[in-house]
């Protein structure tokens, strides 16, 4: 996570549409009439009426997820990036994505595009039981062309594009690590090889490029790391001090049944930077300081907990992110919009904890905002429907854009009508209701007046 006024360093993520080549999305549903899906070329802004669009009011009680289809990433103000296509791309045509990050930097003075998720090995549904690194996208323009990093001369027999993975394990030197234990594939009789890393972020701080990403639920040990480069954005990168024996803070009980006690660590790592200092922020509400020479953090036992305003009960929330926009920071959720049916048989749509007859529909962005990084921080609202577990960026024009990927695992895109047109590195707009009412919203229609 990093600071859009940090513009030597920071933006975030990406919205829906197809890459030139592939058919149009999958419509949305009856909910989101007039709400179509985006289209392969950028949206244009919209003449707004008045200088900021407003607020809108807030679904009552707290917690009630807004599903109004201005929210919708839709052809109006989303695309899909045209990634370059790796040989595992070309039959479907699109990279599949999840966790999508954008971001821009000022590299030696000239802008530089980056673009990196969660992808899949061949012959997988899904980036488990185990997945095969982080690959890396560059470009000078949001809208292309983006060409995978060339990381040929640093190794010559390997994919272009990959900058790390599990494989690179035979990289390890004395006093330089690449791959810890604790990431390595290894093998059980239940799932066979495992081991994959999750939502990576690039960063840009100090004259250097940080990677931070999560080994995912069928590692040794599941948690967030981080790596720094030794060369450029391509890398070679080399796994920090801190991580060398586990990931970032301490282990708890969590993730499914069948991680082993002690191996859960807090997942979804993201990097926020202002000025010469950066912090550490975590799933979903904890944060540290990273030490002056970024190898580890100040505090690896007791980590700060962010100040804000939970709903009632408290939903299970995924890829937290600060995002500084108008000297206000703004802290992202992921979390699930679950529907449950009320006695009176009407509908009942909210940010919830899972339980008999709550239904996940849609994997929401909810935001929320405060004047210091900490908090404490604002009641949150729907951001973007769909969008969850994304990052706000700025691109070179001050616009700002939101990241989404369209979750496959479960609700509305997981339907097999739509799946295909799921797990994509897309871009939405993003509005801002100004200094009076700091908010971030999917860009709307009509400054969400209609």
């Amino acid at each position: 996570m990093t600071g859009t006024e940090n513009r030597s360093h920071l933006d975030r993520r990406s919205l829906l549409t197809r890459a030139a080549g592939v058919g149009a999305a999958a419509a949305l549903p009856t909910a989101a009439a007039g709400a179509t899906p985006a289209s392969a070329s950028p949206a244009s802004p919209a003449s707004p009426a008045r200088r900021h669009p407003s607020n809108w009011p807030d679904p009552e009680p707290y917690g009630i997820a807004d599903i109004r289809p201005d929210l919708w990433p839709r052809e109006d103000n989303s695309f899909v990036l045209p990634l370059e296509l790796r040989p595992r791309d070309k039959e479907r045509g699109l990279v599949w994505m999840r966790d999508t990050y954008v971001n821009r930097f000022v590299v030696d003075g000239r802008p530089l595009y980056v673009a990196t998720g969660t992808t899949r090995v061949p012959g997988l549904e899904a980036a488990g039981p185990w997945n095969d690194g982080i690959f890396v996208w560059l470009s000078r323009s949001l809208k292309g062309p983006w060409k995978l990093a060339d990381t040929t001369r640093i190794r010559p027999g390997a994919e272009k594009g990959k900058v790390w993975s599990p494989e690179f394990v035979g990289e390890n030197r004395p006093g330089r690590t690449v791959v810890a234990p604790w990431q390595e594939y290894w093998y059980d009789e239940q799932f066979g090889k495992r081991g994959q890393a999750w939502a990576p972020e690039l960063h840009y701080f100090r004259g250097k490029w940080y990677m931070v990403a999560c080994m995912g639920d069928h590692s040794k040990k599941v948690g967030s790391f981080m790596l720094v480069s030794e060369g450029g954005v391509e890398g070679p990168y080399r796994l920090v001090e801190g991580n060398v024996d586990k990931p970032f803070g301490d282990s708890f009980i969590g993730g499914p049944a069948f991680i082993e006690p002690g191996a859960y660590h807090h997942i979804d790592g993201s990097l926020y930077s202002e000025g010469d200092r950066a912090w550490l922020v975590l799933h979903n509400n904890l944060y540290a300081r990273f030490r002056d020479d970024m190898e580890d953090i100040v505090t690896t036992t007791d980590l700060p907990l962010f100040k804000q305003t939970p709903y009632t009960p408290e939903p299970y929330l995924e890829g937290a992110y600060v995002f500084k926009h108008g000297g206000k920071y703004y802290l992202l959720h992921a979390a699930w919009d679950r529907t449950l049916i009320n006695a009176d048989g009407s509908t009942r749509q909210a940010y919830d904890t899972a339980g008999t007859g709550r239904v996940q529909y849609q994997y929401d962005a909810v935001v929320a905002v405060s004047d210091r990084f900490e908090g404490p921080y604002s009641r949150r609202w729907t951001a973007g429907v769909g969008a969850g577990h994304n990052n706000f960026f700025t691109d070179s024009d001050g616009t700002v854009w939101a990241t989404f990927f369209r979750n496959p695992a479960f609700g509305h895109w997981s339907d097999p009508s739509r799946v295909a047109d799921a797990a994509v590195p897309g871009v939405v707009r993003v509005e801002w209701t100004g200094p009076q009412g700091n908010r971030l919203y999917v860009r709307r229609r009509d400054g969400g007046r209609g």
